[in-house]
């Protein structure tokens, strides 16, 4: 049973303890038991075996945090604990097999109270904690004595130095048993074994000394490349806030999120976000989308029409039906999907690493075959110390950590091994459109004056007086504009918002409206000089004053400057482009046609689990897929993609999800990070090489007429150093060029 004793500071004299059952107290030194202090929190999430926590002082209090996690970890009923005091967020996820999910809501209030005043004064670890092995200081060791005690002959007796061999040998017999008994072959690791072992018992030190200390960089930078296959559980709705209002009985009144029930009555107010799936009972609103679906413009919704988990309230105020709550949201099933999506191996299985496995029987039958010849165990050592395998251990993730290395300083986080090996194969990228091509904001494209009498700055004056201060998107880029476009912004007296249609505004004397065309025509403006032209446009806005249309406003989500360049770029390269949205088809297809992405390649009106299916598809047709989407509508299909892309700006779950980050915010990070991946690969194919040719030229001389072991280890080493130093070329040699090497 795992215990964490704990001592409050004096006075008074208290200790609390937590035992492996579950079990906290606090006794004072008279025996006594004590009471903690209050710790204000809520609880923002819950599933079963999983509770999320909101603890304002976790953000105030580094002690408090501390100490908070150091109680939640020691306990036994506790699986994972994530502390964001950042936050003010707390996650735990625990055995809910054996525990009701109530009493440990009620233990787990305990130990946030408990935590409250506390100090560590003695920590007995898990048994399940695992150190790591010494390796790499046991084969140091190791070659530091064997040096003294061969080439400079010192009196060093030989089982002091065969004694950190045979420790630091462990590891190797580990996973070469693991081999044999669980993937049913002889690997690498057995032939390294018997090389070590014929050599050792010979009394070579420094052969299986050098040949352990190399296996150990290697697996060392292996496991530094690897990608954690734990992937912590990422909330969608811990953005929401922690109390909703609801109607009860004709009152309005603040429950906590998690007490909201299907059939509940909601009430959102501008600014906040629905917390919850249902349809509108009464009332209508503005409502920001784009976290959901990618739609970049608010859509107005009234009653009977369905609202979404996570979405914002722009303008207005409505009341919704619950119909679904949690992660039965649609928000909730992005992260279903997320989960579900498949894990992959943390290590490069490439073809260099596949190559030097076939070669462990054929390696091992030559070496058999030369001590049956020659019954010389030396010859045979030989042949087995001449593998390819430990250069090639070695070389490719060198090669690897110096190209995430080189990345990074470029600004690209690339997050594994087996991305970048994935990022040089990528053939098809899909990309999400709003806020990855195109900016994610409202701009204004022009403005023209239909009237001769009025100037193009006197409608922009007019339009940006009425819609000052407004929240509406268009209202806020017509704003930016006038400013940008240094035009003063004139008060206004009087003012009229209609919700969906436009505003009214009195300005210098004139009855000024600014909205939409069937807006303006309710208001009594003549609105015969647009010819029928410009009604069906949904991407412009008209100003008209005193009965007469003066101009129109023409807006849109603006592509980014370089996404042209990106698309043409990776288009002649080969590789196939697809855009999905959330936006409407008309739009997509415009949007599409102008960055020249096939009508066919085109998928409009996504929702999550859309996206998530067109990118599974495209990967079911043998394509290897990467992703680029920026959203939380965009996590189900990053998750899914063979190398998913998003930007350090995106939403964290987006950046939380994907392979790759673009530090910058630039799509041309994309085309550096395909460069570097394709560099990499072809570094990895000529170590291969380098590694190969030496050590195929050295066993033939072993075969033929014989070398020393210590020989073979320097034929061996010796191309291992040189493959390495090859891999690191990315981080010794700078390289500006920005366009794509061929993969082939």
């Amino acid at each position: 049973m795992a215990k964490v004793t704990l001592e409050l500071p004096s006075p008074p004299t208290q200790v609390t303890v937590v035992e492996g059952n579950g079990k906290v107290s606090s006794i004072d030194s008279n025996g006594h038991q004590g009471q903690f202090p209050n710790v204000t929190y809520s609880v923002v999430h819950t599933i079963p075996g999983r509770l999320r926590f909101r603890v304002p002082r976790l953000r105030c209090d580094a002690d408090y945090a501390k100490r908070l996690e150091v109680l939640l970890t020691a306990d036994a009923l506790v699986k994972n604990v994530r502390v964001k005091p950042a936050a003010m967020s707390v996650a735990v996820t625990y055995k809910s097999a054996k525990v009701d999910d109530a009493k440990m809501r009620s233990h787990l209030d305990d130990l946030i109270q408990a935590a409250s005043e506390v100090v560590v004064k003695n920590t007995v670890t898990s048994t399940d904690n695992e150190t790591s092995w010494p390796g790499l200081q046991l084969s140091a060791v190791a070659t530091t004595l064997a040096v003294l005690g061969g080439p400079l002959g010192l009196p060093i007796p030989p089982l002091i130095v065969a004694l950190p061999i045979a420790l630091a040998t462990l590891p190797v017999v580990q996973r070469a048993w693991q081999g044999i008994t669980v993937e049913r072959k002889l690997n690498i690791d057995f032939l390294d074994l018997m090389a070590i072992a014929i050599t050792t018992f010979q009394g070579q030190f420094l052969t299986p000394s050098l040949m352990l200390s190399l296996i150990e960089v290697g697996e060392n930078i292996r496991d530094r490349t690897a990608r954690s296959s734990a992937q912590q559980t990422l909330d969608l709705l811990s953005s929401l806030g922690q109390f909703v209002w609801v109607e009860q009985n004709g009152e309005k009144v603040q429950i906590p999120i998690q007490d909201v029930q299907r059939g509940d009555t909601v009430i959102v107010y501008p600014g906040e976000q629905v917390p919850i799936d249902g349809s509108i009972l009464r009332g209508k609103a503005l409502l920001d989308e784009q976290k959901l679906t990618g739609e970049s413009m608010p859509v107005l919704k009234k009653k009977g029409q369905p609202v979404f988990a996570s979405t914002l309230v722009r303008e207005g105020r409505i009341y919704i039906l619950t119909e679904r709550v949690g992660n039965d949201t649609r928000a909730g099933q992005s992260i279903k999907l997320m989960q579900e999506a498949p894990v992959h191996d943390t290590r490069m299985e490439n073809y260099a690493t596949k190559f030097a496995q076939k070669a462990v029987v054929p390696t091992l039958l030559l070496g058999g075959a030369v001590f049956a010849a020659t019954r010389n165990p030396s010859r045979a050592a030989s042949v087995l110390t001449l593998d390819f395998a430990t250069g090639i251990r070695v070389s490719v993730p060198t090669t690897v950590l110096a190209a995430l290395t080189y990345a990074a300083r470029r600004g690209i986080l690339i997050r594994s091994g087996r991305a970048l090996e994935q990022l040089a194969e990528v053939d098809t990228i899909v990309f999400d459109k709003t806020g990855t091509l195109t900016k994610g904001e409202v701009d204004v494209v022009s403005v023209e004056s239909l009237n001769p009498a009025t100037s193009r700055l006197r409608v922009l004056e007019l339009a940006a007086a009425a819609e000052q201060r407004l929240t509406h998107p268009v209202a806020e880029a017509i704003v930016r504009y006038a400013e940008a476009e240094q035009v003063a912004i004139l008060p206004r007296s009087k003012w009229d918002y209609q919700l969906g249609l436009g505003v009214q505004a009195l300005i210098d004397g004139e009855t000024v409206y600014v909205g939409s065309d069937r807006f303006l025509r309710l208001s009594g403006v003549d609105t015969e000089a647009l010819n029928g032209q410009q009604k069906s446009a949904d991407s412009a806005i008209y100003v008209g004053s005193n009965g007469q249309l003066q101009g129109i406003i023409k807006y849109s989500d603006l592509l980014r400057p370089e996404s042209r360049e990106v698309i043409t770029a990776l288009s002649k390269e080969g590789v196939e482009i697809h855009m999905l949205t959330g936006d409407n088809k008309r739009t997509a297809t415009a949007v599409a046609a102008e960055l020249g992405i096939l009508p066919s390649a085109t998928h409009a009106e996504a929702f999550p689990e859309q996206k998530a299916t067109v990118v599974r598809q495209l990967h079911e047709q043998g394509k290897t897929v990467a992703f680029v989407g920026d959203g939380i509508n965009d996590s189900p299909a990053l998750a899914y993609a063979d190398v998913s892309v998003s930007f350090a700006n995106g939403s964290e779950i987006a950046r939380e999800t994907a392979d790759l980050v673009l530090m910058q915010n630039d799509l041309h990070g994309l085309l550096e990070a395909i460069a570097i991946a394709r560099q990499a690969k072809q570094l990895i194919r000529q170590n291969t090489g380098l590694v190969a040719i030496p050590n195929l030229a050295a066993i033939a001389i072993a075969v033929l007429f014989g070398l020393n072991p210590l020989a073979a280890t320097v034929v061996n080493n010796g191309s291992t150093v040189v493959a390495g130093v090859n891999g690191l070329r990315p981080i010794l040699k700078s390289r500006k060029n920005k366009t794509l090497p061929s993969a082939r």
